[in-house]
């Protein structure tokens, strides 16, 4: 008699975004995040909150950088603490420091990376990243040495380098803190054209602009969760009170 075996791939369901199901974390025995109860659909979603807050460590959560201590978060429906790997393929990471993700020695090696772990053939591996590269202004540097990029240069490298593997949705932690005016704006630029969901973590409120909601967090909790007239208004009272 054959026994039937369950299938164990993972069941992917987009419609149900982002979510987070009484979530906490700690480091030790500091609580930086509890009693999170959320769920993410929206195209724009801005993180805002004072430094220590825990706003870095929730946008970790998403793509399973960090794996809450109690709760759930869920990705369309995959688990970040069982499915990791598929999470990861669906939700891209850009770091505030460029020079943390950028680990190649020339541009166009660094925007590959990502697509040689994933096993992506030779020739499309070539065809995505000089499409990338020309896309943010990037292809006339491809054999150039990375680490001699300008700041605003190497931002738009690791924003390529999570690009190029077509994530559908996408964390930026502090995109714009190292930046000039110049860059920064180029970056938010980059960040409203993007066809996917973006979830963004910042200080700058500007940033926010045309967004559809935005989450503020204080001491490891969502205070605040709206449109951005009023999330960002709720934010700078708290800071008045502080």
């Amino acid at each position: 008699m054959r026994v039937r075996r369950e299938s164990t791939a993972p069941v992917v369901d987009p419609a149900r975004g982002i979510e987070m199901r009484g979530v906490g974390h700690r480091y030790g025995d500091r609580v930086v995040l509890s009693d999170i109860d959320l769920q993410l659909t929206e195209r724009r979603i801005g993180i805002v909150g004072a430094n220590g807050s825990g706003k870095s460590t929730f946008a970790r959560l998403i793509n399973g950088l960090v794996v809450p201590t109690t709760g759930s978060v869920l990705v369309d429906g995959l688990d970040t603490r069982t499915h990791v790997r598929d999470v990861r393929r669906r939700v891209g990471f850009v770091f505030q420091d460029p020079d943390a993700q950028i680990v190649h020695p020339t541009v166009a090696e660094d925007a590959a990376y990502g697509l040689e772990n994933q096993g992506v053939p030779a020739a499309e591996r070539a065809e995505r990243v000089a499409e990338v590269l020309e896309r943010y202004g990037l292809a006339g540097h491809a054999d150039h040495p990375a680490h001699l990029l300008s700041g605003g240069q190497k931002q738009l490298l690791a924003i390529a380098g999570v690009l190029v593997m077509r994530p559908a949705r996408i964390v930026f932690d502090e995109p714009t803190t190292l930046l000039d005016l110049v860059n920064t704006r180029r970056v938010a630029e980059v960040i409203e054209e993007l066809e996917q969901q973006v979830v963004v973590v910042t200080h700058d409120l500007d940033l926010l602009d045309g967004f559809d909601r935005v989450l503020v967090v204080d001491g490891g909790r969502v205070v605040d969760d709206g449109p951005p007239d009023s999330s960002v208004a709720a934010y700078r009272a708290l800071m008045v009170h502080r």
